[in-house]
């Protein structure tokens, strides 16, 4: 049997060998010289494969709208190999946004505190949703001696998830969320971030604090379009059970979708209407 020594060193062999060769050119430019492509550098609305299509043009302005795997091909009755790696690229992104942590120095450079749910690790956070949505009375203390009592709003974070979509959208959509509802004369309570928080976490927070309204921003499930989707709920005069048709939701936030920027102060002024009608969910005519 092969040792991983040895192995490792027939890789290097095979990858030098491939380096002196001569570097082939692929339609639309897909290769650079001198290094390993990257497939995923160009959006999947410009990757097109089907070969001799009758009406390109008309399938490429479909494409432009909407992140859906069209205008791939195959080999047979499979994919070819290119599309199948870029299948199995975007998938990888999305399970990175899953099992990867907000960095803690992020966390500082956007001045949030941490706490942390009932879960300890991120394969009990999969399994054990309920967990996801409780914290133990060592974080409630936590979260009460931070944060200002009875805020008229209680904005917060969790990773959820997705911990990529976080770092991709907080430090563009809390600014312009405080600004717009600090321009309405609307006041925020303390800011702070939750590990392993599922929706539900904000329910707990709401009792905690007494908050009127509960604002969550949170990490959506990633998908192969992007894993950088977060989302925004809403509770009025939230509580432990609450039922989640009592929840207002603002989603699809990423650069390809609403940007962070945009969809904060959306939020803000929606804030505002819950705030003079005093509710929630499917009840809250926008």
């Amino acid at each position: 049997m092969i040792s991983d020594r040895e192995l490792k060193v027939l890789i290097e062999k095979v990858m030098q060998e491939i380096s002196k060769e001569e570097p082939k050119e692929v339609e639309d430019g897909r290769t650079k010289e001198g290094s390993i492509r990257d497939i995923t550098e160009k959006p999947i609305q410009e990757i097109f494969y089907v070969p001799h299509a009758k009406n390109k043009e008309q399938y490429l302005k479909m494409k432009k709208k909407t992140p859906a795997r069209v205008g791939v091909w195959r080999s047979g009755p499979r994919y070819t190999t290119e599309t199948l790696l870029r299948f199995r690229a975007d998938h990888a992104v999305a399970q990175d946004a899953v099992f990867s942590d907000v960095d803690e120095n992020f966390l500082k450079e956007a001045n949030l505190f941490m706490v942390k749910t009932k879960v300890s690790d991120k394969d009990e956070y999969i399994t054990r949703p309920d967990l996801g949505r409780q914290f133990d009375e060592e974080n409630i203390q936590r979260i009460k001696e931070n944060c200002k009592a009875k805020p008229r709003v209680q904005i917060f974070v969790a990773d959820g998830l997705s911990s990529t979509a976080i770092e991709a959208n907080i430090k563009d959509i809390l600014p312009a969320m405080l600004s717009g509802l600090k321009g309405y004369g609307i006041e925020t309570g303390t800011p702070f971030f939750v590990k392993y928080g599922r929706v539900g976490s904000m329910d707990a927070v709401s009792e905690a604090l007494d908050a009127e309204l509960t604002v969550l921003l949170i990490g959506e499930r990633p998908g192969l379009a992007t894993g950088e989707s977060m989302s925004c709920y809403m509770t009025y005069k939230g509580y432990p059970g609450i039922p989640e048709a009592k929840r207002t939701v603002v989603s699809n936030i990423h650069k390809d979708g609403t940007p962070a920027a945009e969809a904060g102060a959306h939020i803000a002024s929606v804030i505002k209407i819950i705030l003079e009608k005093k509710m929630t969910g499917v009840g809250l005519k926008l």
